[in-house]
Formats: C-alpha cells, sequence, structure tokens
C-alpha cells in the first residue's frame, strides 16, 4: 500500500512515512506501531525501552569523535487524528490509510492522513537509519494520546531521559520554529434531562448541519470556519417558536477538532412543521451569508421523520434550558495576547456534544497561554451548566511552555537556517498543545524547539502536507543534528 511514496524525496523520510500510513494508529491503538519500531530498532542495532505508560525511547550512540557533544532528544507521537468524512467507510484500527498525489501536495483519500505527527516521526527514524549523519547521542522519544489527552507526555518517566537538548517535531508552518505553546484541559459536561412522551400531535424532524471545513482547534481556531455544534443549536433555537422539543443530539467527534458536522432529531406540532422547515432553510441561507467564503460548503437539511423515535423528547422548558446555556457557552476565541501580537491567547472549542435518552454529555477543549486563564474558562462553564443541574469536571489538564527567546538551541537553529536557507526563520508561539509544556514540566533543564514541514488542514478529511516542504524541514534537521554535534 502507498507505493508511490517510495518515489518521492527525500526517501528515506517517505520511506518511513509509508509505513506509518500501512500501520493503523489512532490515539490508543499504537501498540502494533510501537511493536513495529521495536523490531526495526532490533534489526538496526539500536537501543530500546519503553516506560511505564508504553512510551518508546529509541537509543543511537554518538558517532566517533562526538561523545561530548550535548544529548539530543528527537521526539514526537505516534498516534494520529481519525476522521472521516461522511460516507467513507475506514476503519482507523484496521485500515490503512491510502494517499495520492495532487499539486505538490500528500493527501488522504476520505480521511485524515496522519501527516500530524507523522512526518516528524518518520524524520526521526531517518535520523536514526541514516549512515552519514554526524551526531551527538541521539535519544528518539515516541509518545502515546497526544491527540486524545496527552497521556504519555502526561505520564512520561522522570529521571528516564539523558539529553539536555529537545526537538520537537510535531510543528506544522515552513520557515518557523515554536518556542511557546498554550496549555488546556478538557471540560466535561454530564446531566440527565427530563422528558415526556411525545403527544398524538406531535411528529419528529430531522436535521443535519455538514459541509463544514473543520480544522484544529488550536492552531486554526481564529480562522472564519463554522463550528457545528454551535450553529446546529442556532438553528434548534430558532424552533422554540414552533414548540420544539429536542430528542437526540449528536455533534462533533473529537475534543481537539472544530466539529464539521452535527445532528439532531425534534418533536414539533404537525401543525407547524411546513413553517420550522421554512424557517430552517432560510437559516441556511443566513448561515451562509455570515460565514462566507471562509466556509462556503456548508448545508442543512430536514427531512420528517414517518414514525416517532423510541427515545422521549425532552420537556419544553429542559429544552429550551439546555439550548440557552449550548448558545451562551464560550466557543472559539476568547482573547487575542496582548504580548504576543496575533497570537490567540485563550479560546474554547464546543468539540464533542451528544444527546441521548435525556443524556447530555458536552466534551470542550479550553486552551491559553496563562494556566490561570484555563481554570477561569472551565470555572465558567461549571457556573453555566451548573444552573441546569448538570456535573462539570475538569479533566487531562496540561501546562503551556513558556517562551525562552534567549535559549542557545534556539541560536543555533536561527544561525543555521540562515545559512542553508538564505532567510531567518519566524520565532512564533503557538496556539496549541504542543508536548513541549509537559516535558518541560518534568525535565526543566531542557533547552527545547519544535519545527516542521509545512501541514494544511490537520485534524480534518483536508489534511495535507507539501512535498517540497518535507525535504527543506529533512535538510534543515540533519544540519542542525550536525551543528549540535560539534559543540561541548
Amino acid at each position: 500500500m502507498n507505493a508511490h511514496l517510495e518515489a518521492l524525496a527525500p526517501s528515506l523520510v517517505w520511506r518511513h512515512f509509508q509505513t506509518l500510513c500501512n500501520t493503523p494508529r489512532p490515539s490508543g491503538h499504537e501498540a502494533a506501531l510501537v511493536a513495529t519500531l521495536e523490531a526495526w530498532a532490533d534489526a538496526q542495532g539500536l537501543a530500546h525501552d519503553r516506560d511505564t505508560f508504553g512510551n518508546l525511547r529509541i537509543r543511537k550512540s554518538a558517532s566517533p569523535g562526538c561523545e561530548q557533544a550535548p544529548g539530543v532528544v528527537l521526539q514526537g507521537h505516534l498516534d494520529m487524528v481519525a476522521q472521516a468524512n461522511s460516507g467513507h467507510a475506514h476503519d482507523f484500527t484496521r485500515d490503512p490509510i491510502k494517499t495520492y498525489v495532487a499539486d505538490g501536495w500528500l493527501h488522504a483519500d476520505g480521511t485524515t492522513l496522519g501527516a500530524d505527527n507523522g512526518m516528524g516521526v518518520a524524520a526521526i527514524l531517518a535520523v536514526l537509519e541514516d549512515p552519514d549523519l554526524r551526531h551527538g547521542p541521539l535519544e528518539a522519544l515516541f509518545t502515546l494520546e497526544e491527540e486524545t489527552s496527552m497521556g504519555g507526555a502526561l505520564n512520561l518517566a522522570e529521571n528516564w531521559l539523558e539529553g539536555s537538548l529537545l526537538l520537537n517535531l510535531d510543528s506544522e508552518d515552513r520557515g518557523e520554529v515554536y518556542i511557546g505553546c498554550a496549555g488546556g484541559a478538557d471540560v466535561e459536561v454530564d446531566a440527565q434531562l427530563p422528558s415526556a412522551a411525545a403527544g398524538d400531535h406531535e411528529q419528529v424532524i430531522e436535521i443535519a448541519l455538514t459541509g463544514l471545513k473543520g480544522g484544529h482547534s488550536g492552531i486554526d481556531i481564529h480562522k472564519p470556519l463554522g463550528n457545528a455544534n454551535r450553529l446546529l443549536v442556532r438553528v434548534l433555537r430558532s424552533l422554540e417558536a414552533f414548540d420544539a422539543r429536542l430528542i437526540s443530539y449528536h455533534g462533533g467527534t473529537l475534543r481537539n477538532a472544530i466539529p464539521r458536522e452535527a445532528f439532531a432529531q425534534v418533536a414539533i406540532p404537525a401543525d407547524e412543521i411546513d413553517a420550522a422547515l421554512v424557517t430552517i432553510a432560510g437559516l441556511e441561507t443566513i448561515l451562509l451569508r455570515e460565514l462566507g467564503s471562509g466556509d462556503s460548503g456548508l448545508k442543512i437539511s430536514a427531512q420528517r421523520l414517518a414514525e416517532l423515535p423510541d427515545a422521549e423528547p425532552l420537556t419544553l422548558d429542559a429544552s429550551a434550558m439546555l439550548l440557552a446555556a449550548l448558545h451562551s457557552a464560550p466557543c472559539g476565541v476568547e482573547r487575542m495576547s496582548a504580548d504576543v501580537p496575533g497570537v490567540v491567547e485563550t479560546s474554547n472549542n464546543l468539540g464533542v456534544l451528544s444527546l441521548e435518552n435525556g443524556r447530555l454529555h458536552l466534551c470542550a477543549l479550553v486552551r491559553s497561554l496563562h494556566d490561570s486563564a484555563v481554570v477561569a474558562m472551565a470555572d465558567r462553564f461549571q457556573a453555566l451548566f451548573g444552573l441546569i443541574g448538570a456535573r462539570v469536571k475538569v479533566e487531562n489538564g496540561y501546562p503551556g511552555w513558556a517562551p525562552n527567546p534567549n535559549g542557545e538551541l534556539l541560536a543555533t537553529f536561527k544561525a543555521r537556517h540562515t545559512a542553508l536557507l538564505g532567510r531567518e526563520p519566524e520565532v512564533k508561539v503557538i496556539h496549541a498543545g504542543l508536548e513541549c509544556g509537559i516535558l518541560g514540566s518534568k525535565y526543566p533543564h531542557l533547552d527545547m524547539i519544535s519545527f516542521g514541514p509545512l501541514i494544511r488542514g490537520a485534524h480534518s478529511p483536508d489534511e495535507r502536507v507539501e512535498i517540497d516542504s518535507v525535504e527543506e524541514f529533512w535538510l534543515m534537521l540533519r544540519a542542525l543534528i550536525e551543528d549540535l554535534a560539534d559543540q561541548r
């Protein structure tokens, strides 16, 4: 599978990426890939071990004469986001990712590509295999479950890593280097809401909101993209004029992906359905106008169901209170940074929302450059949803990565980037949860940077990587490692 990747340059990197595409690896299902990498390390004669959580480390001794160089940790995560287009049958636990090349970019057929963070992992493996690379002591750290919980980094063994420098290869912009990132936490909302049987005068409408682009809930949160949960709640609120009662709801699949689709069923008095359908059609026009070219694929469809579902609708009051809370919940950019121009400081993504048999579940992902702002945003959720009797938990919190613009590693990277590519890199802080913040809290002595090739559409089936940027990324990585090998 994906044999065409062997023809791309640099061949060493793309051959390893082919292995990653052919080995299913959604979050929580990385075991087969870990076993494959361990077998590969054995064949290469490289030492490897795991910590108690299952994070994998592969080590390579320094090149002759470079034994006194600072130890370098090359870090990436093995898992990928599992997202497929509606109607595209794909089992991420069993099926390989099918790729194709178009206009200088590598895409996947109907699914996420896994370039996040597969390109970084492939480059690390290529470094370990490259016989011509001069290097100091190397450790390759491959973490687990980054996309769902940061579990690998959060549970990383302490006093395990030996290096003093860390290269995180999980960034997605060409010509940029990252020295800081947002922290975050999951906000889980659960409630059992009162329901009442549908009356003889009521019929059911099923509504589907589809066609949005979706995207990464951190690096894309400031873009003019629609959030399917936010928009469908707005549609449902418009139906309250017809005494609509919510029966079921399913929107979004991952808390760190901006939802592309959402679906709901509502009970409405039969004599109001025609007017309700007209209102829904009118809202599609309004929302398309508001979204503009930023997300022009929006579609809202609605149809009557011939039979009532088994589940009871919420009571009229419960339905109204729930929709009011969801409509009022923070969503998108909350505040831009005053200290780092153009960077989002605090945001929230209404990522996964469901209602089934009166049982509400919402998972939102709060991010901020300030850990205190994460706490404050989570507290707002607790205050808001507490009003409807919901239970709110804050879980999987992780710290941000404070920028160090004066680090020696950054200075070395900037000098090499300028010499190799003829231009200085842009030094950035990213509004996403790079593992560097967590790793730095466990290993505070580490001097860290993050960089990578150009990736767009991460966390969505539009994910793609620019092929030329991979070669530039590889050349930069090799040159940087050789520069570091000369340091003492």
